[in-house]
């Protein structure tokens, strides 16, 4: 069969054994009834005049008779056929199947249209074909030559998708009638409890499971100086009989004021001081609470770089807030506070977010253990105390050092300070720290004098590191224990002298 477009020639009047003229038989097929070893025998198939129909069909091509809009061509009769014989119908005028050869689909509603496939009638001549689709058993031979009548394309799927859709709709209604019914069950016998913060369900070592365990032994400190003003803080449990451990700065104005503790449940307890000291920048609180868990002092010494660590508190008053970040740089010296009060820490860098009101808070490792005290943060240069946040460099005083400082403020209200015996020269601009040239600079009996250091003696190490400052120098001094041996490299005219001394409690402190 051509693709080409063939036209219809005029209709032939049907004969005998024709089911419908303008049909041809397509040539070498057996069509009808005739039986097998027979030589189908009909009229020769009408020869057409060229002519475009504007529609083309993979199996045949032609042209809508100007009778009726609606009317389809009918096929070649079947040779041998008998019109009663049990052969389909498909190809005679109002068929589904010859309907849809030519438009693609059922035109429902328009009049004049032939009846659905899916109609009754389209429904009983299905029926007629027996399992399988064998032939019917009236004698009707199988019809090579034409597909059989299919089951109508458009209506059955509508059909199908309203039946589909139907049962989703009442499948989602069910389920949300069950729910309903059982929220209001189990509702009427309960009341939903508060989110805490965190989540101890998460896994072990992971921010949520170690934020979780750690809030609720971490407090918001506020206290009112009266004149000296107000301050916000963090601080935390240390131990089952009430002590909170803080930095010396959020506390200081609260010496002749109020401090209160505000607890992770919102619970607010008035707080007392133990014990200050400015030079570490520490100080330790009281309250009348023996109930609440303290976080675990974990080694500051066996921090490296790189680590992974959770800061804790109430940064610009925002209580129970939790950052993280790594370990930045270890050892750096810094030195908060007025010139009075200087601190002298040998603090642990880290990039965790610490804002104004994280001061005293914790800075935990990943198993949860505190490694240091948020203390301070670098600022911009030419920014006033008062202006200025995080730019990833926050500051906290080891875990190592501020253990020692705690037991000593809790046992006696005050904290013990190493020193070497010497006066540095403040004013002194070249490399190291360099003991004042005048007399008495180096404190008679002290350990420096006795392990020979001279006044105008420049110090450019300590134990094994380099000495750029005075300050790096008494901040290296001020980490370690009194009692501890320790080795400073001296700088003397062009010589130079490594001492070993042992370091002693300052008298003073």
């Amino acid at each position: 069969m051509s693709d080409e477009p063939r036209p219809p020639g005029p209709e032939p009047t049907p004969g005998p054994g024709q089911t419908s003229p303008g049909d041809p038989a397509p040539s070498g097929v057996s069509s009808g009834s005739s039986a097998p070893g027979e030589t189908p025998v009909g009229p020769p198939e009408p020869v057409r005049a060229p002519e475009q129909t504007g529609i083309v069909d993979l199996h045949d091509t032609r042209a809508i008779p100007s009778s009726s809009p609606y009317a389809v061509p009918a096929r070649a009769p079947q040779s041998g056929a008998s019109p009663s014989g049990g052969s389909s119908t498909t190809g005679q005028p109002g068929s589904d199947d010859a309907w849809f050869d030519v438009f693609g689909e059922h035109p429902s509603g328009v009049p004049g249209a032939p009846a659905r496939a899916d109609s009754a009638a389209g429904d009983a001549a299905g029926d007629a074909a027996g399992p399988g689709g064998a032939p019917p058993s009236d004698g009707g031979a199988p019809r090579t030559d034409e597909r059989p009548a299919p089951a109508s394309r458009r209506g059955r799927g509508k059909l199908v998708a309203a039946v589909a859709g139907l049962c989703l709709l009442s499948g989602v209604v069910g389920g949300v009638a069950g729910q309903v019914a059982e929220d209001r069950v189990n509702l009427a016998g309960s009341t939903l409890p508060d989110p805490g913060p965190g989540a101890t369900q998460r896994p072990a070592g992971s921010v949520a499971n170690i934020a979780a365990v750690a809030l609720p032994s971490v407090v918001t400190i506020k206290v009112s100086g009266g004149s000296e003003g107000s301050a916000t803080g963090s601080g935390f449990v240390v131990d089952g009989k009430g002590h909170v451990l803080t930095n010396n700065h959020v506390v200081q104005g609260g010496v002749n004021g109020d401090i209160e503790v505000v607890l992770s449940n919102g619970d607010t307890e008035k707080a007392t001081i133990v014990g200050r000291d400015a030079s570490y920048d520490l100080a330790v609180l009281k309250i009348g609470r023996t109930d609440l868990t303290p976080l675990r002092l974990g080694p500051s010494d066996k921090v490296v770089v790189g680590d992974q660590v959770i800061a804790v508190g109430a940064p610009l008053g925002l209580d129970q807030t939790v950052t993280t970040g790594i370990v930045s740089a270890l050892n750096r010296p810094v030195t908060p506070g007025d010139p009075g009060e200087s601190s002298y820490i040998n603090a642990i860098q880290t990039d965790a977010a610490i804002n104004p009101g994280n001061s005293g808070g914790p800075l935990l490792d990943m198993s949860g253990s505190v490694i240091g005290v948020n203390s301070a943060i670098a600022r911009v240069p030419g920014t006033s105390g008062s202006t200025g946040g995080s730019i990833g460099l926050g500051f906290a005083i080891p875990s190592d050092q501020a253990r020692r400082t705690a037991d000593q403020l809790i046992a006696t209200g005050k904290a013990t300070h190493p020193v070497i015996g010497v006066e540095l020269n403040r004013t002194f601009s070249g490399d190291g720290a360099q003991v004042t040239d005048e007399p008495g600079a180096v404190t008679a009996g002290g350990p420096a004098d006795k392990a020979g250091v001279k006044p105008g003696d420049v110090v450019v190490g300590f134990e094994g590191k380099r000495v750029r400052t005075p300050d790096q120098l008494v901040v290296s001094i001020r980490a370690r224990a009194v009692g501890d041996t320790v080795t400073l490299k001296v700088k003397r005219g062009d010589a130079e002298l490594e001492l070993r001394m042992t370091l002693e409690a300052d008298p003073g402190s």
